[in-house]
C-alpha cells in the first residue's frame, strides 16, 4: 500500500468490505535493507528509551511529553522479521517479531510511556492515551490471529477507548486454518457477526522496512502482554484506589514472569501460582454473579442467604489473592514456605526385590588395581560373604541409583563426575563415597529444580563432594522420610539444604558454602539435626520459615557444635507471624535499576536486607466501614437478616483478610539470642562468627 493511501481520511469513508491490495513488499528483496545490518529489537528498544536529559541535549528543549519514544527519525525498520515455523509453508506474509523483548524493555515501556503512575481505575484511559500516540489510525495490514484461523486483514480504524480495530479483508482471501476450513463467505460471515470489530490483542503487524510500523507493532505487543500476564480482573475493583499500580502489581508481575521464563523459580511453585490463578478467577466470577443478583433493598430470606455466601466468597477472593502477593513478591517468596510440588510424584519407590537379594553398585568410569584391590578387602568381601548379593557395576551415579531397590548400597570410588540430570532417592538405600569427599566429587551443570531430591525413608549419605550448578530449588531437598548426610561438603550455587515439611534430616560433620540463599531451609512440621557442621559464606545461614496460608507445627531442631560464620545476612533467621501487638515495618519498594535482575533474583528472591524501612504505622481496621466496593449491597442486606450475627462477624473477619491482602506488610529485626526458643529441643557449643547482619534474625510478616 502506498504511503499517501495513509494520510487519506481513514474511517468513515465509503470504501467496501473487502479491499484487493498488492502484498509484492510484504515479503520483497531486503537483502539491502537496514534489517539486514544488524540491528535487534533490543537496539531499537535502546534507542526508543532515551533518557529525558539525552533528549533535551538533542532538541534543546525542556518539553515533557513524552512524545519522543513515538517519534522515530532514523529511515528504515529496526525491528526483526518473525521468522515462519520450520517446515512450514504458510502464504501469509511475514509479522513483525515483537514477543522476545527483554525485562528492561518492558519494564520501561510501561513505566514511561503506557502507565506511569495510573491507578487501577485509571488503567484502561491510559493505555488508551498511549495507543492513540503510538498505533497508526488506519491503512495497515496485519494478521487476524487465533487459536483456529490466522487471516490478512486491513485495519480501518482503532478505537483506542475499546481497545478494538475496525478491519475488512483482504481479498484473495489469505489464510492459514487449524483444524478447520474456512473460505471467503464463512470469514465475511464471522466479520459481520463480529460487527468487522475484533481486540488489538489478537492482530500482528505485517512486517514492513520502512519502519512507519515499529511503533505500532510494539505497542500492540505490549498491550497483548499486559492483558495475558499482568493484569487481573479484580485489580479494578480494589477500594484502595490510592496507589501507584505500576509499583504495586506490575513490576513485581512483570519479574516474576521473567524469574519463571527464566527457571528461577521452582516448578512446584509456579504450578502453585498458576493454580492459584485459576482459583482466584473462578472465585471473582462467582463472586460477581452473585452480587449482581443482590438488590439493597431486598429483606427476601433467598437475598439474606445470598449475602452471607457473598461474604464467604469474599473471604475465599482476599485469601487467593493475597497468596497471589506474597508469591509475586521476591523477597516474600524466599523467606515463605510453600507446598506445591509437581515433581515429587515423578519417581515411586521400587520398593524391595522380588529375590530379597541385595545388590551393591560401584560407580566408577576407571580404576586402578591398588584401588580395586582396597576396595574388595574393605568393603566387597565384608559385603558379600552372602550368597545372594550382587555387583553391578555403572560409569556413573545417576544410573546406579536409578538401578536401586530397597536396601541397596552404592559406593562411588574417586573420581569427578558430571551429571546433567537431577538425583532422585525414593528408597532407603546408602550411598558413600570410597574416599574422603574432596576426592568423590559430583558436579551438576545444567538446570533443574534441585540437585539431590530424597523421599525415602532411611537414606544415607556419606564421603562425597556436592557442586551444584543452576539448581533452582537447592543443592538437596529432602521432601519426604529421612536422609542422614555425614561428612559430606556442599559448594552450594542458588540454594542450599531443604528440609520439607514432615521430612526428617541428620546432618553431621559436614562443609556447606556458597548458597545465595540460605545454607539450610527449614520447613514447618519438619526434623532437623545438625552436629559439627560448617555453614558460611551463604546470604543467610540458617532460614527456618513459616507458611502464610495456615498454622502448621512447629519444626524440631537440634544445633550442636556448628560453626556458622561470614554469612552476608543472619546466622539464623526465624520467620513468624506479626503478633499483632506492635506495628509492622514495611519493606520499601528496591531501587534496582531495570537493566537487569539482581543478585537475589537468582534465586528466586532472597531477603535483601537493605531494602527495610524503619518507619511505618499500620492504620487500625475500621470494622465499621467496608473495605470493598462490593461490601456496602452486602452490609446493608445484613441489617435485614436473621443471620445478621453471623454476617457481620464475617464481614468483619473478611475485613481483617482484606487489609491483609492490601497491606503485605514485613519488619526485620536482629535478636539477642533464640536458643531458648521452643523450636529448639537441643542448642549447645554453636559458635558464630562475622555473620553480616548478626547472629539472630527475626521476619516478621
Amino acid at each position: 500500500m502506498e504511503q499517501d493511501s495513509r494520510d487519506a481520511a481513514c474511517p468513515g469513508n465509503d470504501a467496501s468490505d473487502v479491499v484487493v491490495v498488492n502484498l509484492d513488499f510484504v515479503n520483497g528483496d531486503t537483502d539491502n535493507g537496514p534489517a539486514d545490518k544488524g540491528y535487534s529489537g533490543t537496539d531499537i528498544n535502546r534507542a526508543l528509551f532515551k533518557n529525558e536529559e539525552e533528549k533535551k541535549d538533542e532538541d534543546g528543549s525542556d518539553d515533557d511529553s513524552g512524545t519522543y519514544y513515538f517519534n522515530t527519525e532514523a529511515s528504515g525498520t529496526r525491528l526483526q522479521r518473525r521468522e515462519p515455523p520450520s517446515g512450514g509453508s504458510s502464504s501469509l506474509p511475514d509479522t513483525f517479531q515483537t514477543s522476545h523483548l527483554l525485562f528492561y524493555e518492558r519494564f520501561k515501556a510501561y513505566q514511561d510511556y503506557m502507565l506511569g503512575d495510573c491507578k487501577p481505575s485509571e488503567v484502561k484511559d491510559f493505555t488508551a492515551d498511549y495507543l492513540e500516540k503510538t498505533v497508526e489510525p488506519c491503512d495497515w495490514l496485519a494478521l487476524w490471529s487465533t487459536d483456529i484461523f490466522d487471516v490478512l486483514v486491513e485495519v480501518r480504524d482503532v478505537e483506542v477507548k475499546d481497545l478494538k480495530a475496525r478491519l475488512r479483508l483482504v481479498l484473495p482471501l489469505q489464510c492459514d486454518t487449524r483444524g478447520c476450513e474456512l473460505n471467503e463467505e464463512a470469514m465475511t460471515s464471522l466479520l459481520e457477526a463480529t460487527q468487522h470489530k475484533v481486540p488489538l490483542q489478537e492482530l500482528q503487524v505485517v512486517y514492513e522496512e520502512s519502519g512507519d510500523f515499529d511503533q505500532t507493532a510494539l505497542a500492540l505487543e505490549h498491550v497483548r502482554f499486559f492483558y495475558k500476564h499482568i493484569w487481573r480482573e479484580w485489580d479494578e475493583e480494589e477500594e484502595d484506589d490510592d496507589f501507584d499500580y505500576f509499583v504495586r502489581c506490575v513490576e513485581p508481575r512483570i519479574r516474576l514472569y521473567y524469574d519463571m521464563l527464566e527457571d528461577r523459580v521452582p516448578a512446584g511453585l509456579v504450578a502453585e501460582y498458576q493454580s492459584l490463578l485459576e482459583k482466584c478467577s473462578k472465585c471473582f466470577q462467582q463472586f460477581s454473579a452473585l452480587r449482581s443478583g443482590l438488590s439493597a433493598d431486598s429483606d427476601s430470606e433467598l437475598d439474606n442467604v445470598s449475602m452471607v455466601e457473598g461474604l464467604k466468597l469474599c473471604d475465599q477472593l482476599e485469601t487467593f489473592k493475597r497468596k497471589l502477593r506474597i508469591i509475586e513478591n521476591p523477597l516474600l517468596r524466599y523467606v515463605l514456605a510453600y507446598k506445591g510440588n509437581a515433581r515429587q510424584q515423578c519417581v515411586q519407590s521400587r520398593g524391595p526385590r522380588a529375590s530379597g537379594a541385595k545388590v551393591v553398585h560401584v560407580v566408577t568410569a576407571s580404576c586402578s588395581t591398588v584401588q580395586l584391590q582396597s576396595l574388595l578387602s574393605a568393603r566387597l568381601i565384608p559385603l558379600c560373604s552372602s550368597e545372594d548379593t550382587e555387583i553391578q557395576f555403572h560409569r556413573e551415579p545417576v544410573s546406579a541409583v536409578d538401578s536401586c531397590h530397597q536396601g541397596d548400597l552404592v559406593i562411588v570410588l574417586p573420581g569427578m563426575y558430571s551429571v546433567s540430570s537431577s538425583i532422585f532417592i525414593p528408597d532407603s538405600i546408602t550411598i558413600e563415597g570410597f574416599g574422603f569427599p574432596d576426592e568423590v566429587v559430583i558436579e551438576k551443570k545444567s538446570k533443574g529444580d534441585s540437585f539431590v531430591e530424597s523421599t525415602g525413608a532411611d537414606v544415607r549419605l556419606s564421603n562425597i563432594k556436592f557442586i551444584q550448578h543452576d539448581a533452582i530449588e537447592g543443592i538437596l531437598c529432602v521432601r519426604q522420610g529421612t536422609l542422614n548426610m555425614e561428612n559430606c561438603v556442599l559448594q552450594c550455587d542458588t540454594t542450599g539444604v531443604i528440609v520439607r515439611t514432615s521430612a526428617r534430616l541428620t546432618m553431621n560433620m559436614c562443609d556447606l558454602y556458597g548458597s545465595k540463599g540460605a545454607g539450610v531451609e527449614i520447613y514447618p512440621g519438619s526434623v532437623c539435626s545438625l552436629v559439627g557442621n560448617g555453614i558460611h559464606h551463604c546470604k543467610d545461614g540458617i532460614l527456618i520459615k513459616d507458611f502464610a496460608d495456615q498454622m502448621d507445627a512447629l519444626p524440631s531442631i537440634t544445633m550442636e557444635n556448628n560453626v556458622i560464620h561470614n554469612n552476608e545476612g543472619y546466622g539464623v533467621i526465624l520467620v513468624k507471624p506479626n503478633s499483632g501487638e506492635e506495628p509492622s515495618i514495611p519493606v520499601s519498594r528496591s531501587e534496582e535499576h531495570p537493566d537487569g535482575h539482581t543478585q537475589e533474583e537468582k534465586q528466586g528472591g532472597s531477603l535483601d536486607h537493605h531494602l527495610i524501612s524503619t518507619s511505618f504505622s499500620t492504620p487500625p481496621v475500621n470494622t465499621t466501614s467496608t473495605s470493598s466496593p462490593s461490601l456496602p449491597l452486602l452490609a446493608e442486606s445484613a441489617k435485614n437478616s436473621s443471620d445478621g450475627d453471623a454476617a457481620v462477624s464475617t464481614g468483619r473477619k473478611w475485613q481483617f483478610s482484606h487489609q491483609l491482602s492490601r497491606n503485605v506488610e514485613m519488619s526485620i529485626q536482629a535478636v539477642e539470642d533464640l536458643k531458648d526458643h521452643q523450636i529448639f529441643v537441643s542448642f549447645q557449643g554453636n559458635q558464630f562468627k562475622r555473620n553480616g547482619m548478626g547472629d539472630f534474625g527475626t521476619f516478621c510478616y
